[in-house]
């Protein structure tokens, strides 16, 4: 059984096409009718959207198998009073979710994606949060990388900003419990029987998306088709508790390994 990631694993973080095995990976698990969920911290596009994109981009799976975070929204921030920050498109579909934008006395400051943060925002921001506002973060990405560039993720933003006001923080997203719990509810509509040690989490942000997956159980496989060059990077420099149990160039690699031969 799989939770599948999808920037950096399925579709490139450069032009958001398929990556080299990401279409043949899925149509395989089609075909041998492998459980798994498609996990993505996705907030740019309403879901509907992204769906739709990733299946105009040619994977064949059914919305049931999908999961993000702006599903799970509102059962953590209710859609009155919100500070949000990010890229427009998410602002926009915040707007038609329903949620009220409010900067200048907010319940909420929420956090998503953005490569071009201002010091007066983060400013904002921890103004908003020292008069009271809880602090929740879309998901907890180490590393976003856009155009060639690598740049601070949203949980390395929320951790800025919890050291900066000494408050906690909240994530909608990958890696928190919430989330991989709903994807696993979700999985189980496919086999009654799975559990999280039955689980193998594929995913190119070996810090964020699998170390939380590591600590619930699950087998994890890191790519480096995304936010990492070379396992070298990052790999040696994580606590030995949450390394990978796997290290793949891209899907295609774990489609030709002797794992995949043998499944189903």
């Amino acid at each position: 059984m799989y939770f599948i990631d999808v920037q950096g694993t399925l579709i490139s973080d450069e032009d958001k096409t398929p990556i080299n095995g990401a279409i043949d990976f899925l149509d395989t698990l089609n075909l041998k009718k492998v459980p798994y969920m498609v996990v993505t911290n996705n907030t740019k596009k309403s879901s509907k959207d992204f769906y739709s994109f990733l299946q105009q981009q040619g994977f064949n799976f059914s919305f049931d198998k999908y999961l993000d975070p702006l599903m799970l929204l509102e059962t953590k921030v209710a859609k009155g009073s919100v500070a949000a920050y990010g890229a427009q498109e998410f602002l926009n579909t915040l707007s038609v979710m329903g949620y009220e934008l409010n900067y200048e006395n907010p319940k909420t400051v929420l956090v998503a994606i953005k490569e071009d943060f201002t010091a007066d925002e983060y400013a904002q921001m921890i103004e908003f949060i020292l008069s009271g506002a809880s602090l929740v973060g879309m998901h907890e990405t180490s590393i976003y990388a856009k155009n060639n560039k690598r740049y601070p993720g949203v949980g390395a933003v929320l951790k800025l900003l919890e050291f900066a006001t000494s408050s906690s923080y909240e994530v909608v997203g990958k890696p928190s419990n919430p989330f991989y719990q709903e994807a696993l509810e979700r999985l189980r509509k496919q086999d009654a029987n799975a559990n999280f040690s039955s689980i193998e989490m594929i995913s190119d942000d070996v810090k964020g998306d699998l170390g939380g997956a590591k600590e619930l159980g699950m087998i994890t496989s890191f790519v480096t088709s995304g936010k990492y060059k070379t396992a070298d990077e990052i790999v040696p420099f994580l606590d030995e508790r949450l390394k990978p149990d796997h290290i793949y160039a891209d899907m295609k690699a774990i489609l030709n390994s002797n794992s995949m031969k043998n499944i189903g």
